[in-house]
């Protein structure tokens, strides 16, 4: 999208430093944050590295429960051990997601 249309805004410094602190935890110019914001997009902070972490775990167990599938349609049975071994891997895996990403920490507890 070409985009020919300046406009200039006038901010407090109390202002322009919240801008310029929302664009950076969002990894996006100024400008950038501001069409999102204009199309009633809230955008998020970038995730800390547990986030990565946590995905490339899911990743592990994804290709891992493909490979069992893979030998398990080859040879025409399942490798119940190894299964049962990703099961309890994915078990985990949501347990530590849910603890780290959807229970309440006291430390975050932004609405008090």
């Amino acid at each position: 999208m070409k985009r020919t249309v300046k406009k200039q805004v006038w901010f407090s410094k109390a202002e322009a430093q919240d801008l310029q602190k929302k664009a950076k935890k969002a990894c996006l110019s100024e400008a950038a944050l501001i069409r999102l914001l204009l199309r009633g997009y809230e955008p998020r902070e970038q995730p800390d590295n547990r986030f990565y972490d946590s995905m490339r775990e899911l990743s592990a167990i994804g290709n891992n429960l493909n490979q069992l599938a893979a030998k398990a349609h080859t040879l025409g049975f399942v490798d119940a051990p190894m299964l049962a071994k990703e099961a309890e891997r994915w078990h985990k895996f949501q347990s530590d997601i849910e603890r780290c990403y959807l229970r309440p920490d006291q430390r975050d507890m932004k609405w008090q």
